[in-house]
């Protein structure tokens, strides 16, 4: 009975070694398994996220600029009467507006965009005359400037509004420059014809390379605009606002290109 029972508890102690050694080979594979998907997925992903081609393309569209804009200023020195002088510069932007309106101009594309009211000083000049307090600055009169903006839409008007607004009594006309008033128009088209040059350049890369072209992954865009075309300032000094007023500038607006420019990533099939 003695030997059964020792026979018995090594059989025992043997089977639980076998079970013991079986589950730790069995966690050894597993372990070997998720580590082997996991890399294989890793590589999977990367290699997924790299299958991609991207494509830039750029079109533009020409047109016409159908808006001009000009300003039209007043400046009025004088003493100190600043009633005296409000009034003068009042009654000159009065008459100007007065006049751009008569030449078709709509209220809404008249803005006074400036109005302003400085002080002029006289400075007394200490240098090398010995003395030891220079007596400070005073105000000998004023200046008064109120300008203007102009939108004109009918550019057969331009040059008759320069002149006029000179006889009117405007001695400050700064530059003029022509925009398109609505263009989303302009670079809704330029984008769509960016997006298929792109799309063809992308095509004719995938029938050269043996893929097929997916999904867009990303997609970028930016427009560029030319710079407006202005003509330079204008002091205008009273002796010679006649001179000018007798002759209409010529005035041509040209056109201008609205391009798009698209950056597109495409998924390879």
């Amino acid at each position: 009975t003695h030997l059964i029972n020792s026979i018995n508890l090594m059989t025992t102690e043997k089977t639980k070694q076998y079970v013991g050694m079986a589950l730790i080979f069995t966690l050894i594979v597993v372990a070997w398994s998720v580590f082997k998907y996991s890399s294989a997925y890793e590589d999977s992903v990367v290699i997924a996220s790299n299958r991609t081609i991207t494509v830039t393309a750029d079109a533009k569209v020409v047109a016409v600029p159908d808006v001009a804009t000009f300003s039209a200023g007043v400046i009025t020195q004088g003493g100190k009467d600043l009633a005296a002088l409000q009034k003068e510069n009042t009654e000159k932007s009065n008459k100007i507006i007065a006049f751009i309106k008569s030449k078709g101009v709509a209220a809404k594309d008249i803005q006074t965009e400036q109005y302003s009211l400085e002080p002029r000083y006289q400075t007394s000049n200490c240098y090398n005359t010995g003395v030891a307090v220079c007596p400070p600055s005073v105000i000998v009169g004023y200046s008064i400037t109120q300008s203007i903006s102009v939108k004109v839409r009918n550019f057969d008007t331009i040059g008759d509004l320069l002149s006029g607004v000179v006889t009117a009594g405007a001695n400050n006309v700064t530059s003029i420059n022509f925009t398109i008033d609505e263009p989303d128009t302009l670079q809704n088209e330029a984008r769509e014809k960016a997006i298929a040059k792109a799309l063809e350049k992308a095509k004719t890369i995938a029938r050269a390379g043996g893929f097929t072209l997916g999904n867009i992954v990303s997609f970028d865009e930016g427009y560029v605009y030319p710079p407006q075309p202005y003509y330079a300032k204008l002091e205008v000094a009273n002796g010679v606002m006649d001179s000018m007023a007798q002759s209409a500038p010529s005035i041509e607006a040209g056109s201008q290109n609205v391009t798009a420019n698209v950056t597109i990533r495409y998924e390879i099939k």
